[in-house]
């Protein structure tokens, strides 16, 4: 019998697929998706192809993978990812990336596992973001799994010791990898930072030597950087407004972020796959208190970050536009400082507020991994 100790999280078993994919091809938006995913094919012959459907590996390789090339193809200049090469690929990691966008971080990774010939990740999604029949459909047979937000202290306290005993008995009992953002939620200011409660959440399960625990899940920092940030606007906006007060989002606010996400025009997007954190290196720190060792091993993941991050021309020209310097000017061509100037305008003209401040964060966005790569590591 199935274990059934983690039903409310994970993603569906094969057996599960194939009712997933009737109701997929059956719903409502599906026409729609189908004109932008697959605009040569026709709708019927797409709904039979999903229908034909019998397992998790035949979607992610049939449809999800083909779909994330295509949206390569329609909003980026290209995509690259260095790394993978590097690891065993008998082993099984934990992912833990930087987030800049809701669906494409994870996504990208796994088109670039498929080319290495490595498998899949299991993948983390909000219980804010899983709702409604279709996405939890698409992304229960795409190996995502529910990470449930919210709830008084007690009941995160308890949900964060579930998930973590999920995430090792996926690691160690299932022998999947698993991908996971190294923050709740986007990062918006573009300071890639690790949040100390999500390195404690990884020891909550796997007993009591902490740093021997860590180095069971072998973690693997990932930095996927956008030449152009997915949503700049929409964070700058956000971050805006969160001034003075907190920000509430509008009902449909993150589905549109995803579907921003997925149409913008990114430029070139790469993603650098760095070296697990190893028990050797995580032992250096068994003289800290737990605190203490908790956030050192967060700051080492924010350093193979940093390190890996890939700055481009528009890291280098918000660097020298915020601070009114010519540092990086052999980074990039006048013309490039003008367009990127052009299209910052151009994007932020439409919010109401003050345009000087809204411009500096926007600039932010861009700037600060030129910050974290000089003097953050």
């Amino acid at each position: 019998m199935e274990n059934q100790t983690y039903d409310d999280l994970r993603p569906y078993r094969d057996e599960e697929i194939p009712a997933a994919m009737q109701r997929i091809a059956a719903h409502p938006y599906f026409r729609a998706l189908a004109a932008y995913l697959y605009p040569e094919v026709a709708v019927e012959k797409l709904q039979e192809q999903f229908r034909n459907i019998r397992t998790v590996n035949q979607f992610q390789l049939e449809v999800m993978d083909k779909a994330i090339k295509t949206i390569v193809a329609k909003s980026t200049q290209g995509f690259s990812c260095h790394g993978l090469e590097c690891l065993d690929p008998k082993r099984r990691y934990l992912f833990v990336s930087n987030h800049r966008d809701i669906l494409l971080d994870s996504a990208l990774l796994q088109i670039a596992l498929v080319a290495q010939g490595m498998p899949t990740t299991e993948i983390t999604f909000g219980s804010n973001l899983m709702q409604g029949e279709l996405v939890i459909d698409i992304g229960k047979s795409n190996k995502m799994f529910k990470v449930i937000r919210g709830g008084n202290p007690r009941d995160f306290y308890r949900n964060s010791v579930h998930l973590s005993h999920y995430i090792r008995h996926t690691l160690l009992d299932k022998a999947e990898s698993v991908w996971i953002a190294q923050r709740n939620g986007r990062t918006k200011d573009g300071h890639d930072a690790t949040d100390q409660g999500l390195v404690k959440m990884f020891t909550l399960s796997g007993g009591q030597d902490i740093l021997r625990s860590l180095a069971q899940l072998n973690i693997v920092p990932v930095a996927v950087s956008y030449q152009y940030d997915t949503c700049d606007n929409l964070k700058a906006r956000e971050l805006y407004l969160s001034r003075e007060q907190k920000y509430i989002k509008a009902p449909g606010e993150d589905l549109h972020s995803i579907l921003t996400g997925v149409t913008e025009e990114k430029g070139h997007v790469h993603i650098e796959v760095m070296p697990p954190l190893e028990y050797e290196e995580l032992s250096a720190l068994r003289n800290l208190e737990k605190n203490e060792m908790i956030n050192a091993v967060a700051r080492l993941i924010d350093q193979r970050i940093y390190q890996g991050f890939r700055l481009w021309n528009t890291n280098y020209i918000a660097w020298d536009m915020l601070n009114h310097t010519f540092d990086y000017t052999h980074c990039y061509t006048p013309e490039e400082y003008r367009a990127f100037a052009n299209r910052m305008h151009e994007r932020l003209q439409c919010f109401e507020g003050d345009q000087i401040e809204l411009m500096s964060i926007f600039l932010k966005i861009y700037a600060n991994p030129v910050r974290n790569q000089e003097i953050g590591w």
